[in-house]
């Protein structure tokens, strides 16, 4: 699938350049990616260096919550970065204040950290836990998380995190962490002790594949939390921001957490990132925690535009009939194929009978799809919130010739 016409690198570099720059070692090797470079996207499609255009169901990770380049983006930051680039946060600046406001108001929790990543913003809530432990458990530290649980990259999230084989890259590593099995608020009760501070686990396991727990697991941990008086903590980074057709994951249950943090689409592709907590669970004092860019106003500007979008109930309604059409048609598809299908809003997974998603996405990739494949039989599909039904066609008649090659 190539657009019709050529993308235009003339602001740039020629494409000869282009090409050689993906012969030379110079960026470290952390990732495995194709050979082409990203030049260009709008809305569901992204365009590389030789022309191609892909219809993306990727979006960046979740990331690119209203697609790519999005009006509403180019708008704040046109404005924001004529108006105040950086305050420095030793000071306050407007859009920090405005949008602290509003993130407080819509998910009732008291208080706002902003950061630049969702790791920036885990780290900063598995800090303020300890910290509550310190001050209200005795000194407490631990922490239960489930396997199969993604955090972030950092040392303590890597701790954190229930990802096979973690636990072995970068030993010696950080205590504090007990694993538990996602979904079963029994073996959660079973390992709340005195040393327990709180309980971190995803609304929706993103990088495991989309697994959602059974339906009550987050009342009946906010529950547990609540008689142990120990902090509930939802990871939201990936689920937050409409991403499954409400403001956050956790609203299907309607519970509530003592810390949150959101990321991802929360700023729509630039880095920004929040740790939200309830009145009993904030106790940063100044020196705690920071950072250069937190709360940085560009970057929150672009996040309140994206906010003032997705946290619209038409917004969120789209959303979730998007996600039943695109499981609607991707129902047949499973049929077929002898796959299930896994998910809600437009956070989906396919989930193959044999260990062939890499050959799958690499078949769509050379159709012009762009998929995930979180796990070696998983499918992940994280469209724009703003897909339309006739991309969702588009992808799953891809999809389909993908699946037969």
């Amino acid at each position: 699938m190539t657009s019709l016409t050529p993308v235009d690198s003339s602001h740039s570099l020629d494409p000869q350049r282009l090409e050689s720059l993906l012969s030379e070692p110079h960026l470290m090797r952390v990732a495995v990616r194709p050979p082409r470079i990203m030049v260009r996207g709008s809305g569901s499609y992204i365009w590389d260096h030789t022309g191609a255009r892909y219809l993306d169901f990727v979006q960046g990770w979740a990331v690119n919550s209203l697609g790519h380049s999005p009006p509403e983006i180019g708008r704040a930051l046109n404005k924001q970065a004529n108006t105040l680039l950086t305050a420095s946060p030793a000071f306050h600046n407007l859009p920090q204040l405005l949008f602290a406001g509003e993130l407080s108001r819509a998910t009732g929790l008291a208080q706002v950290h902003f950061a630049s990543s969702g790791a920036e913003a885990n780290e900063a809530a598995l800090k303020l836990a300890r910290k509550w432990g310190r001050l209200h458990r005795n000194g407490a530290y631990e922490i239960i998380t489930t396997e199969g649980s993604f955090h972030g990259r950092t040392l303590a999230l890597m701790a954190a995190s229930g990802k096979p084989g973690w636990d072995q890259l970068f030993p010696p590593n950080m205590p504090g962490f007990v694993k538990v099995p996602y979904g079963d608020a029994a073996a959660v009760a079973a390992r709340i002790h005195e040393g327990t501070i709180a309980v971190l686990v995803e609304p929706i396991q993103g990088e495991a594949g989309v697994v959602i727990p059974p339906e009550g697991y987050l009342r009946e941990l906010r529950a547990l939390c609540d008689r142990h008086g120990v902090l509930l903590m939802f990871d939201e980074v990936q689920t937050g921001m409409g991403r499954t057709g409400t403001l956050l994951a956790c609203q299907h249950e309607q519970v509530r957490p003592d810390i949150l943090t959101l990321g991802k689409g929360l700023g729509g592709g630039v880095p920004v990132s929040a740790v939200l907590a309830s009145e009993r669970a904030s106790c940063f004092v100044p020196g705690d925690q920071g950072g250069t860019y937190n709360g940085n106003p560009l970057m929150v500007a672009v996040a309140r535009a994206v906010f003032g979008v997705v946290s619209e109930p038409a917004f969120l309604q789209r959303v979730r009939a998007a996600g039943a059409e695109l499981q609607e048609l991707l129902s047949p598809v499973c049929v077929e194929h002898g796959a299930s299908l896994r998910g809600r809003g437009l956070l989906w997974a396919l989930v193959l009978p044999e260990a062939r998603a890499e050959r799958v996405v690499a078949n769509s990739f050379e159709r012009g799809l762009l998929l995930n494949a979180p796990r070696p039989n998983l499918l992940r599909l994280m469209p724009s919130l703003r897909v339309s039904n006739e991309e969702i066609a588009e992808m799953v008649e891809v999809l389909q010739h993908a699946l037969r090659g």
